[in-house]
């Protein structure tokens, strides 16, 4: 039977990764646009591509957890780092002038979403694998 903290974390976990690579994967294919609606063009694609890549291997590490929350609870605290780095980042750069409007929106939800992977870290506590 699983608890209500298992439970939590299962859900916050499943609508994150399916949220996340709803956000990420079109990005493959937007390069160009992303050059027209926010200029200058990516002049370092592989830094790009590689950003992509590494959100969804995240985005599937977060499906991973949500399938086990209680065994992979410990996988949740890098889970917060991702989260946070990116909005920590991005609410920084927003500041300077930096980053636009809508990246700070999209830095918001992954705020939100780092504070309940550490809410559902803590109501996973105590619980056996």
């Amino acid at each position: 039977m699983t608890t209500p903290g298992a439970r939590f974390a299962a859900r916050v976990f499943l609508w994150a990764g399916l949220y996340g690579l709803v956000c990420l994967m079109p990005q493959y294919f937007l390069e160009a646009r992303i050059a027209t609606d926010a200029p200058p063009p990516i002049t370092h694609p592989e830094y790009f591509y590689g950003f992509v890549g590494v959100g969804i291997a995240w985005q599937l590490a977060f499906l991973a957890i949500s399938r086990d929350p209680v065994r992979m609870r410990l996988l949740m605290l890098p889970a917060v780092v991702e989260k946070y780095s990116f909005a920590g980042s991005t609410f920084g750069l927003y500041l300077a002038g930096r980053a636009a409007g809508p990246v700070a929106f999209f830095a918001a939800i992954d705020l939100v979403l780092g504070t309940l992977f550490l809410v559902a870290f803590f109501r996973t506590r105590g619980e056996a694998a």
